[in-house]
């Protein structure tokens, strides 16, 4: 019985020495009060009186967000500032046995590490900054924090409380500034609009006196056009009186007329040469013999009668 009994609680020892890692954890053993080694994730068996799970270590990421600290800029400005640091643990052993307090460690250098990098800069620049404070802590913090197995992945400035006068001050200059600005974009666009209206107005004139110099242009092409017409109706018609009249002595020379034909015809020439406005028309002596002796047959024919 005794046997059986010994037997039993020798189970129990086994059982309750047996320990499970789990998925991003590791655990920091003690052998005699003396660090053993770490345990990474799996199964594990602790020798029972003699091994001891000194710290449970969580490997992931972890987010501590630190509440405002008071820091001064280097115009004796006092505002608030809180902070959020993003770490992560990466040596279990350090951490363990590196520092006493490890959350109250990082909460204390990063308000020493603000001050110092707040202290050196003027209120505006600390407001306009954020990237820059953030990136210097995080490397100060990292550096700090590296002999204690903790890697610091970021550090965020949350929130910048200035006091209340300069908040107001702060307000007052933005209202001042969007107002500065409101009065510029109203005069430019003024501006524009001024400039837009005279461009249009040019633009105006310009079509109005190209549409006029088209204008004249085209009446001056009309008139071209209406005097070449006039001047080749006139050419034409010079063209048709002299094919008329080549007709008429082409016909006379093909009826073969006699000479008194064409002295007469010579005669109603001069004629009309004469039209009763030339004052002397000196007469070919052949034409006159003929003209006399037509004159003579007038006679004679109207004796006749």
């Amino acid at each position: 019985m005794i046997i059986f009994w010994i037997l039993v609680i020798l189970l129990v020892l086994i059982i309750s020495n047996i320990k499970i890692v789990p998925q991003a954890h590791a655990y920091v053993i003690e052998r005699l009060g003396v660090y053993s080694g770490t345990w990474s994730v799996g199964l594990h068996l602790m020798i029972p009186f003699i091994d001891r799970v000194a710290k449970r270590v969580t490997l992931k990421e972890q987010v501590v967000d630190f509440p405002p600290q008071p820091v001064i800029t280097k115009d004796n400005v006092t505002m608030q500032i809180d902070t959020v640091v993003y770490f992560q643990i990466t040596d279990p052993k350090l951490y363990t046995y590196g520092v006493e307090l490890p959350m109250s460690a990082i909460e204390n250098l990063t308000a020493t590490t603000l001050r110092n990098i707040i202290g050196d800069m003027e209120l505006d620049e600390s407001l306009t900054s954020r990237d820059v404070i953030n990136t210097k802590m995080r490397s100060i913090l990292d550096e700090a924090t590296d002999p204690w197995g903790i890697k610091v992945n970021r550090v965020e400035l949350k929130n910048i409380i200035p006091p209340a006068g300069i908040r107001e001050a702060m307000e007052k200059q933005m209202k001042a500034e969007r107002e500065r600005r409101e009065a510029i974009l109203r005069a430019e666009g003024e501006k524009k609009s001024a400039i837009l209206v005279a461009e249009g107005e040019k633009a105006a004139a310009i079509l109005k006196a190209e549409a006029e110099k088209e204008s004249q242009i085209l009446k001056a092409e009309a008139e071209k056009e209406s005097a070449i017409r006039v001047a080749e109706g006139e050419a034409q018609a010079i063209l048709s009186l002299q094919e008329a009249t080549a007709n008429g002595i082409k016909m006379l020379n093909e009826s073969a007329p006699s000479s008194a034909v064409l002295t007469i015809k010579s005669l109603e020439a001069f004629e009309k040469a004469a039209d009763g406005k030339a004052t002397k028309i000196i007469i070919p002596s052949e034409i006159q013999g003929v003209a006399g002796l037509a004159a003579g047959l007038k006679e004679i024919i109207g004796e006749g009668k």
